[in-house]
Order: structure tokens, then sequence, then C-alpha cells
């Protein structure tokens, strides 16, 4: 009843990918801007799909909700694809993951490949999905057209990839990995190799096996093992003459005492004395 390693390894890293991917997504830091010209030295300009942020390094304030500001920046083609491929990858992140927990949960007898499959497969797609603007934003870092960038051949603009980059890099590429685990997994398992168990052919005798009531077998009887009195005599444990007399099972003959016969009751001797 325990869920595959490889199921695990893909439910694990598909969660942790969106939240690289959400935080990708919202905040505005996809490229910074340095060195701008006829502004001050300390101003950052951060833009991202969403929003643009001018940050003063010197005094750490930070100023958001730039966007009117800055049209054509928006303007450009992958502002509007990044945005709707983004949203797409974490919408179908979801729908994976709610496909494939039913199908990994691991208070089954066994897991239900089709479904894992299947979530799998969406949560690969939605790392593709997160990737492809991710890596086009990154080709046109340096060309995307902004009233920010003021080209000045006496001082060059310093522009640098931001942390969203990185963050969907990275998160794009654990989902493609979780999600391909996930979906190959069902060529090793489906015909019932997986964690030991046989082949199809005997699934069904062994499910057999598993419905058939169980009888309790009688244990082996160990045989008694008697004791010698010397051996017990040598033990260390100080046991007395009478106690080991008054153990025994069976009728002992008492001892005779050398030269006194008992003459009571009429004369006639006890059977013990005989």
């Amino acid at each position: 009843m325990r869920t595959p390693g490889i199921l695990i390894f893909g439910m694990v890293l598909a969660p942790c990918g969106w939240i690289l991917n959400l935080t990708s997504t919202v905040a505005p830091n996809w490229r910074t801007i340095n060195n701008l010209a006829a502004q001050s030295v300390d101003l950052v300009v951060e833009q991202g799909i969403w929003d643009i942020c001018n940050t003063f390094t010197t005094s750490r304030a930070q100023q958001c909700n730039q966007r009117t500001n800055d049209q054509t920046y928006f303007n450009n083609q992958i502002i509007p694809i990044a945005q709707g491929m983004m949203i797409a990858s974490l919408i179908v992140t979801i729908l994976g993951l709610a496909v494939a927990t039913p199908g990994v949960r691991c208070w089954r007898d066994r897991p239900r490949w089709i479904l894992a499959s299947l979530g799998g497969l969406l949560i690969f797609c939605s790392g593709v999905l997160a990737i492809i603007p991710v890596a086009w934003y990154t080709h046109l870092l340096n060309s995307l057209n902004s009233t920010s960038v003021k080209r000045d051949p006496l001082r060059a603009d310093d522009i640098r990839v931001g942390y969203c980059i990185v963050l969907g890099y990275i998160g794009g590429i654990m989902e493609v990995l979780g999600g391909l685990v996930m979906f190959i997994g069902i060529a090793s398992c489906c015909g019932g190799r997986n964690r030991g168990e046989k082949p199809g052919t005997n699934t069904g005798r062994s499910a057999d096996r598993m419905d058939r009531p169980r009888t309790m077998e009688r244990p082996t009887p160990l045989p008694r093992v008697t004791v010698p009195r010397s051996y017990i005599s040598e033990s260390s444990v100080p046991y007395s003459q009478k106690s080991l007399d008054d153990d025994l099972d069976f009728p002992r003959a008492k001892p005779r005492n050398n030269g006194i016969v008992n003459t009571s009751y009429n004369g006639r001797p006890y059977d013990a004395d005989l």
C-alpha cells in the first residue's frame, strides 16, 4: 500500500514548481535597468509582465504601479503572450495535481496508473508552458522597446536579468521533470511489475490467494526435555531438596533408614517401605 517512489517524486516537484512559477508571474522583476540616462545613479527600473517599479538603492524606497508611464514596454509582442502562457501554466498545474492525486493515494492496494499518468502529462505540459515565455523573454531581453531605456552613446544602459527569469526556469524544469517521471511510470508498472508484483498472468492467482481466508495453523509442539537431577543440583540457584521433591509429579518412595522398621498400623509396614 506504499506509494511508488516515482509518483512521490512527481508529486513533490510539481507543487514546488507551481510556487516558483506563481512568484515569477506576479513579481515585477523580469529585467532590471540600471544607469539610466538623465536620471539619478541610484535609480533602478524593475520591469515585469504586469507592472513596473522604480527602486532607489540608497533609500530602499520603491515606487510601483508605473505601468501608465511606460505603455511602450507593454506593447511588445512578448508581454501579452507571456501573461497568457504563465497563467495557463498555473491553471494546468492545478488540474494535473487534481487528476494525479486520486491515482497516487497510498491507502489503496495499487495506485491508479492511468490517472497518475494523465496528471503527469498535464504537469509536464504546464512546465513547457512556463519555459517557453521565459526563454523567449530572455532572448529579447536587450531589444524590448521601453521609454525607460534611453540610448545615450556617452552612457550605456545596464540591462540585467531579473530574478523572475531564474525562478521561471527552475519552476518550469521542476514541473517538466516531475510530470515526465510520472508519465513514464505507467510504461514500467502497467504490467504489475511495480514493487515486486508478478506479471499480469499471475496477478489473478495472487488476488485469489489474498481473498481466501487464512486458516490458523497449529504450532508444532516442542518436545519435553527431562532435566537430570545432577544438572539441577549443580545449578547456581539454591533449591532445597524438599522443594525438588514436591515439584515431582509422581510418587516417590521414601528412603529407608538402616536398621529401623516402622511397626505402627498393626505391625504392617507401609507400601512405600517395601
